[in-house]
């Protein structure tokens, strides 16, 4: 079912002449953890029946390529739990050898990375991010519920042996892993992995209230730049982290800070669901479906629909966390959207 790409097709431009050139795509909105400030512990997710399968994700993601997309970022849940995820990246990945396509890149917490590190580097994935909000056992369980921080440890060295280049994301919560922050950014320099600290964002209903875990990242960088010399990179990797330098450690360290400095200005992605839904924005619910328009149309309803799709991009997502009990900014977990 895989649309044929033309290179140089109409480029997607949204109603405030932004370029749209980075796709993220949801595999599975299924995940093998349930970290506290992600997901409820009990949850329900989508039946498998309305999922994509890998062959229309394929075709989406030609789609996209087609109108001008140069980095795509297969996420989910946990995309590794999915059966067939290196298949799909070759798929997809076929492009980067044609020149159509720059990167393809994959989230992961790590606990299926083992297995599959040589399999995605031979499908032409290069550069991975892993979710590693400790490294403390105790911690680390705590955050995930259940997990064992081991198997992403082993994940990461299994990655790193296969070739493929390691982003550990961190996700800074107070009075849990604030403490941890800068041993974290040490470890990374030892072992070569870029880190990105990301501001919890309020995204469905959870268990506890994010006030409490809530952490600005801009004390955090002021703190940091107190004892390291931080110089501000002009580097971006396509998504919303701004990179600086630790001199001390020749280390990069990333911030994402959704609430503290909204970063949309210059926002040049887009997200698609396990089930074929597309967001234009993860902090707000305008969305088209890419499923039932490639099912019902094919690849040309596909395509139309990408351009009714810009027109409902949003200047900015509103994300707000002061409040105790909150209702989050929207319904759906990122599990659901993706990462």
């Amino acid at each position: 079912m895989t649309a044929q790409v033309q290179a140089g097709g109409r480029p997607l431009i949204d109603g405030f002449g932004r370029r749209i050139t980075y796709l993220r795509i949801s595999v599975t909105d299924r995940c093998d953890l349930r970290c506290r400030y992600c997901m409820a512990e009990a949850m329900t997710f989508m039946p498998r029946e309305q999922i994509l399968s890998l062959e229309e994700i394929a075709a989406v993601a030609d789609a996209f390529i087609a109108r001008g997309v140069r980095k795509i970022r297969l996420t989910g849940g946990e995309p590794l739990i999915r059966r067939g995820i290196p298949d799909l990246a070759r798929l997809i990945g076929r492009h980067i050898g044609t020149g159509d396509l720059d990167e393809l890149t994959l989230t992961t917490n790590g606990t299926n990375l083992a297995r599959s590190a040589d399999a995605l580097f031979d499908a032409g994935v290069r550069r991975v991010n892993v979710s590693l909000d400790s490294r403390d056992p105790a911690v680390f369980r705590h955050i995930t519920r259940w997990g064992d921080v081991d198997k992403v440890l082993d994940g990461i060295r299994a990655a790193k042996a296969a070739g493929l280049r390691v982003k550990i994301n961190m996700v800074a919560l107070k009075g849990l892993n604030e403490a941890e922050i800068e041993p974290m950014l040490r470890w990374c320099a030892g072992e070569g992995h870029d880190l990105t600290l990301i501001e919890t964002m309020p995204l469905g209903m959870i268990d506890e209230d994010r006030t409490d875990r809530y952490l600005p990242l801009d004390g955090v960088r002021d703190d940091l730049a107190s004892r390291y010399t931080l110089t501000p990179l002009a580097d971006r990797t396509g998504g919303p982290a701004r990179y600086h330098q630790v001199t001390e450690l020749g280390a990069r360290i990333g911030f994402i800070t959704p609430l503290t400095e909204n970063f949309c200005a210059g926002c040049n992605r887009v997200r698609i669901t396990a089930t074929g839904k597309l967001y234009m924005c993860l902090g707000h619910d305008d969305r088209v479906d890419l499923r039932a328009a490639l099912r019902e149309g094919g690849p040309a309803a596909l395509d139309a629909l990408l351009d009714e799709a810009m027109s409902l991009k949003p200047l900015r997502h509103d994300f707000r966390i002061e409040e105790r009990n909150a209702a989050p900014a929207v319904q759906r977990h990122m599990s659901v959207t993706g990462g």
